[in-house]
């Protein structure tokens, strides 16, 4: 007996451990799924920067244009404008200093012309912001630009989770 209620407890314990069932993603008033925010984790960079990368490229190739390889100038200067967009609470493409993308692709030393730069302010990842951007003509000019050769890709996320995503292309 003793036995018995020994292995039904084990038993009950072991089932309180077990993975509760999937939950159904909640709904928005439109019927679609609401967005969970995504956690970038530190160590991360260097493969979410890569992943765009490749993402880029492979539109860039099926529309028929040269793909892009990564600059560190227009990295740096993506960077330091996630920053600023976060410090303004705005995406927008002019600095809090009024600096432009030109200015601030000059400033890292870049020698290059300036293509375009892409931007957003949301919790989405960065493969679902590159498809809201293909999604607009404006960024996907940008983005397929036939002459765009370097690019840069930086972000910033929030305590919070807000996301500021800036991609500047130059040539």
């Amino acid at each position: 007996m003793r036995l018995s209620i020994l292995m039904l407890s084990a038993l009950l314990a072991l089932a309180a451990c077990a993975a509760p069932p999937p939950s159904q993603p909640q709904l928005g008033s439109d019927g679609k799924p609401l967005p969970r925010v995504y956690r970038i984790r530190s160590g991360e960079t260097s493969e979410i920067r890569f992943r765009m990368l490749d993402s880029v490229n492979a539109l860039r190739e099926a529309a028929g244009q040269p793909s892009v390889s990564l600059d560190p100038a227009l990295t740096a200067a993506a960077a330091t404008h996630s920053r600023d967009m976060s410090v303004q609470k705005r995406p927008w493409h002019f600095g809090s200093d009024g600096s432009s993308p030109i200015d601030r692709i000059r400033r890292v030393g870049y020698s290059g012309n300036l293509v375009g730069e892409t931007i957003s302010e949301t919790y989405e990842t960065e493969l679902e912001t590159l498809a809201a951007w293909m999604d607009e003509e404006g960024t996907r000019r940008v983005i397929l630009s036939p002459e765009a050769r370097k690019m840069g890709f930086a972000w910033l996320q929030e305590p919070g989770g807000k996301i500021w995503w800036t991609m500047i292309l130059g040539n």
